[in-house]
């Protein structure tokens, strides 16, 4: 959420930085909420002042023995007068917090200037992509080809965006997935989680799923409880309304993740590439703000270890401010080589959220002198599993539909080198 005192004393450089992501702020509703706000404070404290103004009074005349009845009708009045606009003022800072709510966050001045991905500027690449001397298959024909996939399965038990992984398609899922953790936990010096996969409204508020994004949750229908959309719900909400004594803070967990994807229609319908249940290994850092520009960088480096040890060839993108997410401040995109697509594709997003997503879930620090202080937040797909298995599978094919099994791997797998058709 935008620091409010902000939002009142500089509401045109706040206007002009959300414009970069093609945001439009009314600032004539902001004027107009904040007066309303302004002029009932003010109402309240006259009429507070006369209340003890006539109490005081009313104690002289008794004192004194005169007649206070009128005094009384007098505070009488005022009394309900100020409950009235006790209400009034409710219901004015819940006009302004719905309002602001609904405000994303501003980019960081570095964050290059663009409408949409197409503007995203290319920082690095890593290995070049392979060159075929065969006709390249995707995913889906490997994974069928092999007996690892089932998709037909996945829509009669759940639907269309849905997998059933058979034999050696789930060990290879579980063995990315215990791999991204040992990097994440025993290199990287991150603290494993297990958390829930329901979280509450007041989860989804403080990392900026709620309100504006509801549509694109699993909400259950008889209990408060939505299914997660990624970790970074649960492993950010641990600090929820707390004051950390001890600053960075590291997690890590993997979680299945639910998306209902209401804005993708039509999008990546075949195979694994955009699925309603997917595997993720996320990693979240909780940082003073001084570090944080430092924590971000540091973070996407370890979502680069992942591809780098699977050997597989992707570059780092820096997202323009028309193409950030809603609460992210700057945002680096890790986008793996598809083969058959001939593209770049995303396998993880590492964002720094600044102070946004702290002050929703009032989470702190303590500085030096003692104050309390926001904390800066940042986290990372470490990788997305699904979409990793996609790229070993599509580039790691060989001529005969077997799969290559990088080195890295392989002791999650047994000692194999590759997976073999039936």
């Amino acid at each position: 959420m935008l620091d409010p005192v902000l939002l009142r004393t500089q509401p045109e450089m706040v206007a002009s930085g959300l414009a970069r992501r093609g945001f439009v702020l009314d600032l004539a509703a902001l004027q107009s909420l904040d007066e309303r706000r302004k002029a009932l404070q003010v109402e309240l404290e006259n009429l507070r002042n006369e209340r003890n103004r006539l109490s005081k009074a009313i104690g002289v005349a008794k004192r004194q023995g005169e007649d206070a009845l009128a005094l009384q009708e007098q505070a009488t009045a005022v009394s309900a007068r100020i409950a009235a606009v006790e209400e009034d003022q409710r219901q004015a800072l819940g006009a302004w917090d719905a309002f602001v709510q609904t405000l994303p966050n501003l980019p960081d001045a570095e964050v290059p200037e663009g409408r949409d991905e197409s503007d995203n500027r290319e920082l690095r690449r890593w290995a070049e992509p392979r060159q075929f001397p065969f006709p390249v298959r995707d995913h889906v024909d490997l994974a069928e080809q092999l007996g690892i996939a089932d998709f037909a399965a996945g829509a009669k038990l759940a639907g269309s965006r849905f997998v059933v992984l058979r034999g050696w398609g789930a060990r290879l899922e579980r063995a990315l997935i215990q791999f991204m953790l040992d990097i994440q936990t025993q290199e990287h010096g991150y603290l494993e989680i297990a958390p829930p996969y329901l979280a509450n409204a007041a989860s989804l508020f403080g990392t900026g799923q709620l309100p504006k994004f509801e549509e694109d949750l699993f909400a259950l229908r008889d209990d408060p409880y939505y299914l997660i959309p990624t970790a970074e719900v649960p492993l950010t909400n641990l600090l929820r309304e707390s004051i950390v004594e001890e600053l960075p803070q590291r997690f890590c967990a993997y979680t299945p993740c639910f998306r209902r994807e209401a804005g993708a229609a039509g999008r990546d319908t075949r195979g694994m590439i955009r699925q309603h249940q997917f595997d993720k290994v996320e990693i979240v850092q909780i940082v003073r703000p001084e570090a944080s520009a430092a924590a971000h960088e540091e973070l996407t480096t370890h979502a680069e270890t992942v591809l780098q040890r699977l050997e597989l060839p992707y570059r780092v993108m820096a997202l323009c401010a028309g193409d950030l997410g809603f609460s992210a401040a700057k945002t680096y995109d890790l986008e793996v080589w598809l083969p058959s697509q001939g593209v770049y594709r995303e396998i993880s997003s590492c964002s720094n959220f600044g102070s946004f997503q702290a002050r929703r879930l009032q989470l702190r620090y303590r500085k030096d002198d003692g104050r309390p202080e926001l904390a800066h937040t940042l986290n990372g797909s470490g990788l997305a599993v699904g979409r990793t298995l996609v790229a070993l599978l599509e580039n790691h094919q060989q001529a005969d539909g077997s799969i290559y099994i990088p080195a890295a791997l392989r002791p999650y797998l047994g000692g194999v080198d590759g997976i073999h058709a039936r």
